[in-house]
């Protein structure tokens, strides 16, 4: 029973361990991403980002249909672009960076539709707005394991003045200009892991996949490599748990992905050992002098 509940689907279906390949690969890079962004106080600039790449794979679709590769360059492109043009727009106005990424987060995701319902169908609208995890093929695996292994070293490299920035951005300013760079190199795999997560879950949702199992994090330990641990085990556990429920209901991919990742958190958030709320309710005796 417990076979055919949980193994059989991965060991009789190629397209489920395919799923399941993609899913782990994109947990273990969107993680610790995600535990960043939660931090820096940036959740939203990841979704607004999460937006921000549509146009650019919309184009690349426009060019030469479902090609990966040109979708993949034109929705690192447009994040790129939008990215930096929201950091200029808060620097030379009084316009905040937040409220300019969110005007390119409107604008980007309806530009995105007209030029997807230009030349595709509904289908591939779809394929845009919720991603297609079952139907991940070779080359898709390969650029989601290769921005899940850039991810991880390029955070290996930036790491420590990442951490300061969230603890201390004066602190670092006055000792180290590596703040500046650290922001750059992050937001370029911020870019990169929402690439590989619009291949998957799709735009509305690539975001989900970094912010939920983050969030998880935060209700389990105060250690940030303790939480990035922790954000990379839940989104996997999402990731494996909801496409189980996706082949024996019959439920989208996706959103199932994310609502085991959204039950996980509510979870968190009744039961975690950081400020849980039941944990709050019965608080343990403190230390006496």
């Amino acid at each position: 029973m417990l076979y055919d509940l949980i193994i059989a689907p991965f060991a009789d279906f190629e397209f489920m361990r395919r799923a399941l390949a993609g899913t782990l690969a994109l947990a273990l890079g969107a993680g610790p991403i995600g535990v960043f962004l939660m931090l820096r106080r940036m959740s939203l600039v990841g979704d607004a980002m999460a937006h921000a790449v549509l146009p650019g794979a919309a184009i690349g679709f426009l060019i030469s249909g479902l090609n990966l590769f040109a979708m993949a360059a034109g929705g690192l492109i447009a994040g790129f672009i939008v990215a930096v043009a929201a950091g200029l727009i808060s620097r030379a106005t009084q316009l905040k960076e937040d409220a300019s990424l969110a005007a390119f987060f409107i604008v980007s995701l309806a530009l995105g539709v007209v030029i997807v319902s230009m030349k595709g169908s509904n289908i591939d609208l779809l394929h845009f707005l919720f991603g297609t995890v079952l139907a991940l093929d070779n080359q898709t695996l390969v650029m989601i394991g290769l921005n899940a292994t850039v991810t991880l070293f390029g955070l290996a490299l930036i790491y420590r003045p990442l951490v300061l920035e969230c603890v201390d951005p004066g602190f670092l300013r006055s000792v180290s200009r590596a703040g500046g760079v650290a922001h750059i190199a992050f937001l370029a795999l911020l870019v990169v892991n929402l690439v590989s997560g619009f291949h998957a879950l799709g735009t509305l949702l690539a975001v989900g996949i970094m912010i939920l199992p983050a969030v998880t994090a935060r209700f389990w330990a105060r250690d940030i490599t303790t939480m990035i641990v922790i954000a990379a085990a839940a989104g996997s556990f999402a990731g494996v748990t909801g496409l189980l429920i996706s082949y024996h209901a019959g439920a989208p991919s996706g959103p199932a992905i994310i609502l085991v990742a959204g039950a996980v958190y509510a979870l968190s958030v009744l039961f975690g050992r950081v400020d849980g709320l039941v944990w709050q309710m019965f608080p343990g005796r403190h230390l006496e002098a």
